[in-house]
């Protein structure tokens, strides 16, 4: 224990979850809308010849109340006067796309509702953008149809409309059942509730249930999470995301409701990682890439097994899907050379979709190292290795790999050739920071304050 508690000491530091690369804060080279419509017509151009469907986000910002370990952007509102103006702006967004692709269709593999709450939607509101949506759109055979939900305000009749639509995967807001956890964290939910709505989803028809966890909240322990978990095998969702909890207030105000007092300090932390994972393993689950866990007749786990994971912006997919275009305030967009995110309020979202234009409010169009840096890092976030003997593979900046890695390869954590790099066991709760090692963006120019969580 002694030589786990040296190394969380040692790696414990800032660091991206890389959902991305190069990470947002390190875009710098924003495409002009026409730019970025060429980007998008390449990549649907090369979906045709690959036959693989692109993805499409859309995102819901609007909440009821403030989850305050939430780190995504949200509205927080309960005046439903906004709800019919913003599906609106969404079909106008899609509309705006449609109209400068000089006649593509945009064919679909997976579409994703996240938030926010999709179902702060009420029924009527969500066949109304579904609807208008499915109109415009075609989809691939294969197609994967998703959603994340709060189990506190997601009803029978919503669950009805969308599978009807074509939904057949439901990602749960859990975090937590401890109550005094739940109430830090202003996320009050039983465990009635979510039982209730699991076997609703199943009983509808839905067939794949995720829960997404989170460790390291205010006030948890080791008995809170071995009762977390007694419920999760009870429930026995498909899939699994036990997220860390990142600690951002500076960005994140509303976690300023508790101290860094209450948290549990780095070891504490890892040691309810490593307690929750052992008693997922032990229930039947497989853990997949970082975070994730997975049944073995979920498509996740056949993912990992057939080497076909992915991950982008909506989090561990079983299959490469691109571009993915995201439709909403704050979405981020990505054709796999360029990426765009949306305004991040409301106002301006739609005040620039209403104008006729695209609401491009930063992005970042990628050089041939990012290209090349993000393949790497990708496989090291899918597979736990990667190498560069190909030659579309290689870039300089590989030549600082070994340096940089040299405490981890002294302290076991990856084996390490001239021109691979492979995570081992005792490794896998760094993986951010072994893929640190090859984010040049960050290597040639560190936060000077700060902007990413702990990665531990």
């Amino acid at each position: 224990m002694a030589i786990v508690n040296t190394l969380i000491e040692k790696y414990n530091t800032q660091g991206p979850r890389y959902t991305s690369y190069p990470t947002v804060p390190y875009w710098d080279t924003t495409p002009t809308s026409e730019q970025w419509i060429q980007s998008l017509k390449d990549a649907l151009d090369q979906a045709e010849r690959d036959d693989c469907g692109a993805a499409l986000y859309v995102h819901i910002p609007f909440c009821a109340a403030l989850c305050t370990f939430c780190g995504c952007t949200t509205h927080i509102t309960k005046k439903r006067e906004y709800a019919l103006p913003y599906i609106d702006t969404i079909l106008k967004e899609l509309d705006l796309y449609l109209r400068q692709l000089d006649g593509r269709s945009i064919h679909l593999s997976e579409i994703h509702l996240g938030g926010g709450t999709p179902t702060w939607l009420n029924a009527d509101e969500l066949s109304r953008m579904m609807d208008g949506i499915l109109s415009r759109v075609s989809l691939k055979n294969d197609i994967e149809m998703s959603l994340e939900v709060d189990p506190r305000v997601t009803t029978k009749q919503q669950l009805e409309i969308l599978h009807g639509r074509g939904f057949h995967r439901l990602s749960l807001g859990v975090q937590d059942f401890d109550h005094k956890v739940q109430t830090a964290i202003n996320r009050v939910q039983s465990y009635a509730q979510i039982a209730e709505l699991t076997a609703m989803a199943r009983d509808i028809g839905f067939t794949g249930i995720n829960y997404d966890l989170v460790y390291g909240l205010p006030y948890q322990t080791e008995i809170s999470i071995d009762a977390t978990m007694a419920h999760i095998c009870t429930l026995k969702p498909d899939r699994i995301a036990f997220y860390s909890y990142a600690h951002v207030p500076w960005l994140k105000p509303g976690q300023r409701s508790y101290t860094d007092k209450d948290l549990p300090s780095g070891q504490q932390k890892l040691a309810l990682y490593e307690r929750g994972r052992a008693l997922l393993q032990q229930a039947g689950y497989t853990e997949i890439g970082m975070d994730h866990f997975a049944l073995n007749t979920d498509s996740l786990f056949m993912a990992e097994k057939n080497k076909t994971l992915y991950r982008n912006f909506m989090g561990y997919m079983p299959r490469q899907v691109h571009p993915m275009i995201s439709l909403g305030m704050s979405a981020i967009s990505d054709t796999g050379s360029a990426f765009i995110q949306n305004a991040k309020t409301v106002k301006e979202y739609q005040d620039k979709i209403n104008a006729g234009e695209l609401a491009i409010f930063r992005g970042h169009a990628l050089s041939p190292e990012d290209i090349v840096l993000r393949r790497h890092i990708l496989d090291l976030m899918t597979k736990y290795q990667t190498s560069w003997s190909g030659s579309d593979r290689y870039t300089p900046f590989l030549e600082t790999v070994t340096s940089t890695l040299g405490e981890a390869i002294k302290d076991g954590l990856v084996d390490v050739t001239d021109t691979s790099v492979r995570i081992n066991d005792k490794g896998k709760p760094f993986l951010r920071n072994v893929a640190m090692a090859f984010d040049a963006r960050l290597f040639r120019k560190t936060p000077g304050q700060k902007i990413f969580s702990e990665t531990i």
